[in-house]
């Protein structure tokens, strides 16, 4: 599995190449453009309040940034190789960060620029992180094979549960509940018991790796994201909870790796959707239930699209590797108060713009 995730990342690095190569910024003078949030490539993304964001990413820092005015509040320094997952816990301060250097960190809006506490023990890149609904555990996942959960105020490591091949790619918690899931390189997805501390389902493998997973809000489907080329794999997933294994519909169109994958926060009276962004520099928009594709935008010359993270039913924050943060928002009809960026709409006749980048 080693090789076969060294050849998926030499892959992405020719693709940032040739698309940045390719880069005309034809779109500067579409879009806002504020301070960048980062030096170098993105690789995620998260909310931390309705107006503030967390990224992070080659440059190894961790950044809180108002997306909304265009300025940044505060950037951490604290992991010595790069940013892989950040993630915050809704309705406080707190901020934790995934990297390559194997570490964990834990940091405070309020409090300084150090981090308040650091989670040790995996020996290869962390790739899942994940908070429990009240705040207590921790859940990391790393290519070494081992999922871990944590005590948060002490950081010590409570459970460790290592199965082989299992290759971590992404860790998210079912609302609500005490299970979480976790895509892996491995082809499959594993559904734990926090409480036990074990694999209660797995589901059928994929024809390529899963490199991400999303739960909807009332915890009863799961959103999986393919690996794949030229059209080939490059899909999403939909998976009814309830019925373990149970795919629901496949959403199909990325032409290369479907780098994540996300649920919608619903509209009055529309369709539940959810949103895929890939290293073909384009996010699409689906109908939940149906599949269809309600509208993509195309970012020429961002290179792969790693990372989404919903605002609000209107609006998302999309992560790059070669132009940065971009505020991105859905509308239906021609009312965008900017120019979309080789946007079109599908079947729903949605609109997809870039409102500002950073």
């Amino acid at each position: 599995m080693g090789k076969l995730q060294s050849k998926f990342r030499k892959r992405s690095e020719l693709y940032r190449a040739s698309q940045g190569e390719k880069a005309d910024n034809s779109f500067d003078n579409k879009v806002v453009q504020y301070e960048p949030a980062h030096q170098g490539s993105i690789n995620t993304v998260t909310n931390l309040s309705p107006d503030l964001c967390v990224s992070g990413g080659t440059d190894q820092a961790v950044v809180v940034y108002d997306w909304k005015q265009g300025r940044m509040c505060q950037s951490f320094q604290g992991h010595n190789r790069e940013v892989t997952k950040v993630v915050c816990y809704p309705g406080s301060t707190w901020i934790f960060s995934a990297s390559r250097d194997k570490t964990v960190l834990m940091w405070d809006l309020n409090q300084g620029d150090e981090p308040i506490q650091e989670f040790c023990g995996h020996e290869l890149v962390v790739n899942g992180l994940a908070i429990n609904p009240d705040g207590r555990k921790l859940c990391t996942g790393s290519r070494d094979n081992w999922m871990c959960l944590w005590d948060i105020e002490s950081a010590k490591c409570e459970q460790r549960h290592n199965i082989s091949r299992n290759l971590v790619t992404h860790v998210c918690w079912v609302p609500g509940s005490s299970s979480l899931a976790q895509t892996s390189e491995d082809k499959t997805i594993r559904v734990w018991d926090s409480r036990a501390w074990q694999v209660t389902n797995t589901f059928p493998a994929k024809q390529y790796i899963q490199t991400h997973c999303d739960v909807s809000p009332n915890g009863n489907y799961l959103l999986s994201s393919s690996n794949g080329f030229g059209g080939q794999g490059c899909e999403a997933t939909l998976w009814d909870l309830r019925q373990p294994g149970c795919k629901v519909v496949e959403y199909r169109g990325h032409l290369q790796t479907t780098a994540c994958c996300v649920f919608l926060p619903p509209s009055p009276g529309g369709p539940t959707q959810v949103a895929s962004s890939s290293h073909d520099s384009s996010i699409k928009v689906w109908d939940q239930n149906t599949a269809v594709c309600l509208g993509t935008l195309t970012l020429d010359g961002a290179g792969p699209l790693v990372s989404l993270a919903p605002n609000d039913s209107s609006s998302l924050l999309c992560a790059s590797f070669n132009s940065g943060l971009h505020h991105i928002q859905l509308g239906q009809g021609s009312s965008q108060a900017h120019g979309s960026v080789a946007g079109s709409g599908g079947a729903g006749g949605l609109d997809i713009s870039v409102v500002s980048r950073f």
